[in-house]
């Protein structure tokens, strides 16, 4: 199998869990840094596929290793994975998707938190909060989990969080037309 063919595997696995299977791969990634130098070597890319469930044999792992280490140096920094694990998305879809975070990120800062959330989103229709059981903080905290990582999630919401919360929605949607008439009325943009 070819690099490209085991890279599309891996990420078919990743989109069977989900729009968040992406998103909680990437999370991985930082685990997988058993050694913390913002890299994977063939071991720790190994150890950490098989951590999160991912079926390959050890052939089809080491063609993959060998993939995503697009500048060929013995290790996979987290560019080189994201960018090879994402399905490709069109310039629009792209853009689109950087105008609803830049619209959520209020403070301008590339991290949305609850803060940036008031105002932006309206809390009062969810049915927790209509029932008594949740407070705003606590839909707009629960808001934020489905695009921060499963894993470790930590309130806030950066550029990259979203983006592959996106990629994945993405993979599922056939038109790039319909793709953009969903995000401009999710977000109202």
């Amino acid at each position: 199998m070819s690099g490209d063919e085991l890279i599309e595997k891996l990420r078919a696995q990743c989109l069977k869990r989900g729009a968040s299977g992406i998103k909680g791969l990437s999370r991985t990634f930082r685990i997988m840094d058993d050694d913390g130098n913002k890299k994977l070597d063939l071991e720790e890319f190994k150890k950490g596929l098989h951590d999160y469930g991912v079926e390959v044999n050890q052939d089809e792992a080491k063609g993959l290793f060998q993939a995503f280490d697009k500048d060929g140096n013995g290790s996979i920094d987290f560019t080189e994975f994201l960018e090879s694990l994402r399905p490709p998305m069109s310039k629009s879809r792209k853009d689109i998707i950087d105008k609803a975070f830049k619209k959520l990120d209020k403070t301008g800062d590339g991290v949305v938190t609850v803060e940036d959330l008031e105002g932006v989103y309206n809390p009062r229709e969810h049915k927790k909060y209509r029932d008594g059981k949740w407070t705003e903080k606590q839909v707009f905290e629960d808001f934020l989990k489905t695009f921060d990582s499963p894993n470790d999630p930590d309130g806030k919401v950066t550029h990259e969080e979203f983006v592959n919360y996106y990629a994945g929605v993405s993979a599922n949607v056939d038109n790039d037309t319909y793709f953009d008439l969903m995000m401009r009325k999710a977000w109202n943009l």
